[in-house]
């Protein structure tokens, strides 16, 4: 991993391949939660593939209070600026969704295109549930041990036994989302319980956008399918792909076929080479 100092803080992150650049921006818990991508044929090839660890996550350095959505995405864009880009494909899972869709809103002369990967978002009929169980969660985290609270926060949403699959694919990695679980509990979902993304907001984003459904999550959470529904509505140029195989876990869990869709999105929507 190399490092980069943006407004006094360090953030950790890796470059891999060459070509089209693409950012990945990870979601709550598990930050190398892209990491499996980075092996697949379909994107050794063509694409310069972007992964960093979000403040408070592994080697990043960790700040005090609820750290915003505006904020992870100015951090975004500092790293794209660091690293001299200024266009760049940008793909976001879970709560790393609602940083890209931000960025999106704040910057988006610096998005080329946009893929949200079961993005955190607390809209129609299931919000209040969603709220609901942020709120349990934080609540647990203060009562029982963090393992515990992780392994309930990633059944609920990958699925019974996931944890044989994510040992496999992404090692070590429930025992650093462990470590990084005060990031997520104690000042993220303050921040994203104060956030707001609705219609309005879709209507502003005209870049091509594809919204990916895991095929097994909205069986585990309706949320998943409904966020899904209202996104492919509501935003201007969006396409729909469900993932086979796939909880929440997505890139995790069905690696080369995420990676697949992203090239076949990418190949039909290609960044300009510069003139």
């Amino acid at each position: 991993m190399d490092n980069a100092v943006i407004d006094g803080i360090t953030i950790e992150y890796e470059v891999a391949g060459t070509g089209e650049p693409v950012v990945l921006i990870h979601g709550a818990l598990i930050a190398d939660a892209f990491r499996p991508l980075l092996a697949e044929p379909s994107l050794a090839h063509g694409y310069r593939l972007i992964t960093y660890h979000r403040r408070g996550y592994v080697g990043s350095s960790r700040t005090p209070g609820p750290i915003s959505i505006a904020r992870q995405a100015a951090d975004c864009q500092a790293l794209l600026r660091h690293l001299g880009i200024e266009r760049a494909h940008i793909v976001g899972h879970s709560y790393g969704g609602a940083i890209a869709l931000q960025l999106t809103l704040d910057t988006p002369g610096i998005v080329h295109s946009l893929a949200l990967l079961e993005p955190a978002l607390i809209v129609g009929a299931t919000a209040q549930s969603y709220r609901d169980a942020l709120a349990l969660g934080q609540g647990r985290y203060s009562e029982r041990t963090a393992a515990v609270v992780v392994d309930e926060f990633l059944e609920a949403r990958f699925g019974a036994g996931y944890r044989t699959a994510l040992d496999q694919i992404v090692p070590g990695g429930f025992t650093q989302a462990v470590a990084d679980a005060g990031t997520w509990f104690k000042l993220e979902i303050a921040a994203f319980l104060d956030w707001s993304f609705g219609e309005a907001q879709a209507r502003r984003i005209t870049q091509p956008v594809l919204v990916v459904l895991g095929s097994e999550s909205n069986a585990l959470w309706p949320r998943f399918g409904e966020t899904s529904r209202l996104l492919l509505a509501w935003l201007p140029d969006a396409k729909g792909f469900v993932l086979p195989g796939a909880a929440h876990g997505l890139q995790m869990q069905n690696p080369p076929g995420m990676a697949e869709a992203l090239a076949n999105f990418w190949t039909h929507h290609p960044i300009p080479s510069p003139t």
